[in-house]
């Protein structure tokens, strides 16, 4: 068995194939003295046929198996723990091959299965009302591991013969931060050597880092962009969400005017329901007034309990006022369907539980 220091060592010494992309495939195994369509029968075995390791890799040669085994991993995650709520949400806790851990979850929709992968381990962002901040930013996740997330679920789902649909950067860590790591997670689960999951059906969630909002429009891709705005007031988001005082609710609308006109895409405003916070018709015309004119989509979010935090949950009395107020001005809210509530469904929460939080 390897242990973690020597795992660690593995891989700064060989290529994570999870990170790599049809072409960077190509490129590498040509560089091994291999053929170029090596490349697609080892994408085949990884993404198509779900191998765990070189030997299931039955059609490759046996020298260019010894190759891989030398020179390459599939994966470096462990599963440490796993949650499944009454509805069908699975939440796991993976251990990463440094001993971080990560939490990635699969919710079961009517329209398919939807996996919620972290781009970071921790997050430093250091909103108030997330778990995910509680031990700060311990480090980005690579592509690779972002993809390996969703493979976990992939493998599983194999069994009932479904697939994984529809991604969510919403997880742990702030996935424009890790900019070119989530972007490229993007390409490869995309690509239709391995998962072809449509563009259109993956969601990037952002507390508004608004200079990596502006180079995402540039880039004209056709994901959903939501955007964590929870209190249309700059002084209390600021207190909610510190990165509102670097970039303020103006600039941060500015820049998502800006990502609509590029890119034509609606864009979805998460606004967490805090029980005396930013709950009251107040701030649900308020919220109204700032989205005007916006393509936009509000969903709502009964802000879930955790332990570090004060916070208490808005009543269903108030939640449903709420939503009426903003329909009432014309603006397309609904609240979102809670999954998982009777497990650690919180991001961060049950790596906070497994006291997994390296500080």
């Amino acid at each position: 068995m390897i242990r973690i220091e020597q795992l660690v060592q593995l891989t700064e010494t060989k290529v994570q194939l999870y990170g790599m992309l049809p072409e960077e495939m190509e490129q590498w195994v040509q560089e091994l003295g291999q053929p170029k369509f090596r490349a697609k029968q080892v994408y085949d075995w990884l993404y198509k046929k779900r191998a765990t390791s070189f030997d299931e890799m039955t059609n490759l040669p046996a020298t260019f198996r010894a190759q891989l085994k030398e020179k390459a991993l599939i994966g470096t995650m462990k599963e440490v723990t796993r949650q499944t709520s009454r509805d069908g949400t699975i939440k796991l806790l993976l251990e990463l091959h440094d001993g971080s851990t990560v939490e990635t979850v699969l919710m079961r929709h009517n329209y398919g299965n939807s996996v919620c992968v972290s781009s970071q381990v921790g997050c430093r962002m250091g909103c108030t009302f997330c778990a995910s901040t509680l031990g700060g930013l311990i480090r980005n996740l690579s592509a690779g591991e972002i993809v390996e997330q969703v493979m976990f679920f992939q493998r599983m789902l194999d069994e009932g013969e479904e697939r994984v649909s529809s991604i969510v950067l919403m997880g742990s860590g702030e996935p424009l931060e890790n900019y070119d790591a989530a972007m490229k997670f993007i390409d490869i689960i995309t690509a239709p050597e391995s998962l072809n999951i449509g563009t259109r059906h993956i969601t990037v969630s952002t507390s508004g880092l608004v200079p990596a909002i502006r180079r995402l429009a540039d880039e004209k891709r056709q994901i959903t962009l939501a955007i964590s705005l929870h209190s249309p007031f700059d002084e209390l988001r600021s207190s909610m969400m510190p990165v509102n005082r670097a970039w303020n609710i103006e600039k941060l609308m500015d820049a998502c005017r800006y990502y609509w006109n590029q890119t034509g895409r609606r864009l979805s405003f998460e606004y967490a329901l805090i029980g005396g916070v930013n709950d009251d018709l107040r701030h649900a015309r308020a919220l109204a007034e700032l989205l005007n004119g916006f393509q936009c989509h509000v969903n709502l979010i009964p802000v879930n309990y955790v332990p570090e935090r004060n916070y208490r949950r808005t009543p269903k009395e108030q939640i449903r006022a709420f939503v009426e107020e903003l329909n009432r001005l014309g603006v397309n809210a609904t609240v979102r369907r809670e999954m998982g509530h009777d497990i650690a469904a919180a991001c961060g929460q049950l790596r906070a539980e497994q006291g997994r939080i390296q500080r």
